[in-house]
């Protein structure tokens, strides 16, 4: 693997043009409007797995169309008062798996809220969330890239962005967490939802997406021939004619898009030899960011980006905040 995207110096300064339509925030205005029509319905069910220093909790509260959407619930045993909370939402084709899977947070003092994805979790990682909405079910390339992507209003990642602001609302009832203080994270498509739940939700406090996906659709399937972006151009090369309305949809859901509407403090990182997030696709979310940041460039690596390298920088990064 070598280098093939834009030289770091250039990468610094890519800031394309965003391709938004007139109504993205009232396309999304109405959607979060009509998911908080629905009771949160928010339970804990505590769960011993025999920790010592956190405590668990089985988490499901009501997402897209009220629809149930699992989670985990992680706390430090020894606590004094309300506990910031770091939300995570989980890379693609992955699932919550067991709440063991998930300590570092807790383990660092604070509480640990981790979403999961609807209609993934058969791949690296189990999952416990159908995807429930059946409307709009388009013909679509396997995976999730392409689930109604015909329309914006039919398409996948309208639930899953949906379900991860409500799943901030879920972490915020909670009688522990201090609601003033969320931060989001996540890597790859978790980097990607953390990106736009920070443009969704303007008072997160600090976002740390890592080598996010979901950014700059376009570019990403016109440089790269890697999965996941690839399942669009599978389904362009059948689908011809429909180039420009699945352009249109993904600008709904393009973390430039949502960068531009986001406030938090930001943390992202970025890997120069990344072939499934090119870091074009990531500087152009990172230079449209609204709020104060910083990005850390692994030059050297790819798809992995800093690794725990990286997880150092975030708890460092979040100890400055809180």
């Amino acid at each position: 693997m070598a280098f093939f995207d834009l030289p770091l110096n250039e990468l610094k300064t890519y800031r394309p043009e965003r391709d938004e339509p007139a109504d993205f925030d009232a396309f999304w205005k109405s959607t979060l409007d009509e998911a908080r029509s629905f009771p949160l319905n928010a339970t804990f069910e505590k769960i011993d797995y025999g920790l010592v220093a956190q405590e668990t909790f089985d988490v499901t509260f009501a997402g897209f169309g009220g629809q149930p959407i699992k989670g985990w619930l992680l706390l430090p045993r020894q606590r004094a008062g309300k506990l910031p909370c770091v939300v995570e939402f989980i890379g693609y084709g992955g699932g919550r798996n067991f709440a063991i899977e998930w300590l570092l947070w807790a383990s660092a003092g604070y509480a640990h809220f981790v979403m999961d994805t609807r209609g993934q979790g058969s791949n690296w990682s189990p999952g416990e969330t159908p995807d429930l909405y059946a409307e709009g079910g388009n013909p679509h390339s396997p995976g999730s890239m392409t689930k109604g992507i015909l329309d914006p209003k039919h398409y996948f990642y309208r639930r899953v962005f949906t379900d991860a602001v409500r799943a901030i609302d879920a972490a915020r009832s909670h009688p522990e967490i201090d609601a003033a203080r969320i931060a989001v994270t996540g890597g790859s498509q978790g980097g990607g939802i953390t990106i736009a739940a920070a443009g969704l939700v303007p008072d997160v406090v600090a976002a740390m997406p890592d080598v996010p996906f979901l950014c700059h659709y376009r570019r990403a399937t016109e440089i790269v021939d890697s999965y996941p972006y690839k399942e669009i151009v599978d389904f362009l090369n059948t689908h011809r004619d429909k180039v420009e309305t699945v352009f249109k949809t993904l600008s709904y859901f393009d973390g430039v898009n949502l960068s531009a509407r986001a406030k938090a403090k930001t943390l992202f990182s970025v890997a120069l030899m990344d072939q499934i997030c090119p870091p074009s696709t990531v500087f152009a979310a990172y230079n449209h960011w609204a709020g104060e940041k910083e990005i850390k460039v692994y030059p050297y690596n790819g798809h992995e980006g800093g690794g725990s390298y990286q997880v150092v920088e975030k708890l460092k990064f979040l100890k400055s905040i809180w």
